[in-house]
């Protein structure tokens, strides 16, 4: 072979190299090309006096995601917490800021019914879809009250407080010989309308109300002698808070103090391991109520895997969260990766949830057929369900 041959030939060569190199970073930028970003965010409590609600439901979101990333290569969806601190003060700027980032599609959230009014004029305005876990307040998903309507961005998945406060108040006075009841709310949005369903369903039952009181849920280690004193003086033998956690700790602990033997009762915004963290052995025997399900009811094989995935064992709402987060997911898989597919999807789309339920939202956000509410005892330090109140 003579020289030139050779030469000719080493080029060919090296070309065809250069050639299959590219070809080969042509092809492996193609399929980098391929995986979609995505962002969904969760709003809730993360710090504050209600912080381990937001701590348990934004877990049920993590675990989600993680799930749906490590199968499925089109998409890489990144979750955005959103620290509201369960307050309308705080979600308004929250919000703000939110809608006006287009890279998020959807928000698991607001946590609370507060938060979510404060929200929702800014999440309207950005047409950004939201599923809540946890916010149970009648009006915001009801079209006659301009002010709280979230539609058509809001939808959630517990049922209302005009289904809680009627289990709430019969779960209270069961087993109760003579009740009689003093029922005190926070003055949120949320414990002042679950305190007016509770009130209406004990007067339909004919059960005796011996007073109200109404305090400042915004600071949890607020005295409450001045109330105790009128829960005295009513000779009440059950006590019906409709408020959050942090305060209803306070709470039980200083009527406990204060020698009250009788019942206290709370609904979902007490319904989370914080409340028996904060009030200790007050919290023994406190009943509650919330539309939830037990995430360890599933079964142990998955509850081990979220606890390996995330960290943390289940808590309170993670079977909600991770539905909510689930209605997104599923939504992305099918291609909707801007808010308006994700819209779309959300709100004429049908949903599986993790125990196997069917979920799809009406047109004013509510899931079709909500209803359940379960009752929860404090029971050795531990919150246990005894089922459905029916």
């Amino acid at each position: 072979m003579n020289s030139s041959l050779k030469r000719g030939l080493g080029v060919i060569a090296a070309t065809s190299l250069v050639l299959s190199g590219f070809a080969a970073s042509t092809a492996q930028a193609a399929k980098v090309a391929k995986v979609i970003n995505v962002k969904i965010g969760y709003q809730g409590p993360l710090t504050g006096d209600n912080a381990q609600t937001g701590i348990d439901e934004i877990a049920g979101v993590k675990y989600a995601v993680a799930k749906f990333n490590a199968t499925n290569k089109k998409y890489k969806v990144t979750l955005v917490a959103l620290d509201d601190q369960g307050s309308g003060t705080f979600a308004g700027p929250i919000a703000a800021k939110t809608a006006k980032d287009t890279s998020i599609i959807g928000v698991v959230g607001p946590a609370f019914s507060g938060a979510s009014i404060a929200s929702f004029p800014y999440y309207k305005a950005g047409k950004l879809t939201l599923v809540s876990p946890s916010a149970t307040r009648v009006t915001l998903t009801d079209p006659t009250v301009a002010s709280d309507f979230g539609g058509p961005v809001f939808h959630r998945l517990p049922s209302k407080d005009d289904k809680q406060g009627p289990a709430l108040a019969k779960l209270a006075v069961q087993g109760v010989a003579n009740p009689v009841v003093f029922a005190v709310n926070d003055q949120s949005s949320y414990g002042v309308g679950l305190d007016g369903y509770v009130q209406k369903a004990l007067a339909a039952t004919g059960v005796k109300l011996g007073g109200t009181d109404s305090v400042d849920g915004t600071n949890a280690s607020l005295d409450l002698s001045a109330t105790i004193a009128k829960i005295t003086g009513a000779s009440a033998n059950v006590v019906i808070y409709s408020g959050y956690y942090a305060q209803a700790a306070s709470f039980v602990k200083q009527l406990r103090d204060a020698g009250y033997t009788g019942i206290f009762a709370s609904g979902d915004g007490t319904y989370d391991p914080g409340f028996v963290t904060l009030a200790k052995t007050a919290a023994e025997g406190s009943r509650l109520t919330a539309s939830s399900a037990v995430f360890q009811d599933i079964g142990p094989k998955l509850t081990a895997d979220f606890t390996k995935v995330v960290g943390t064992a289940p808590g309170t709402y993670a079977v909600e969260d991770y539905d909510a987060a689930n209605i997104f997911l599923t939504c992305i898989s099918k291609g909707a990766t801007t808010r308006a597919l994700i819209a779309a999807c959300v709100s004429k789309g049908g949903f599986k949830g993790l125990f196997g339920n069917k979920i799809s939202f009406d047109a004013n956000g509510d899931v079709a057929g909500a209803g359940f509410i379960n009752g929860f005892l404090v029971k050795n330090g531990v919150i246990v369900s005894t089922g459905q109140v029916k």
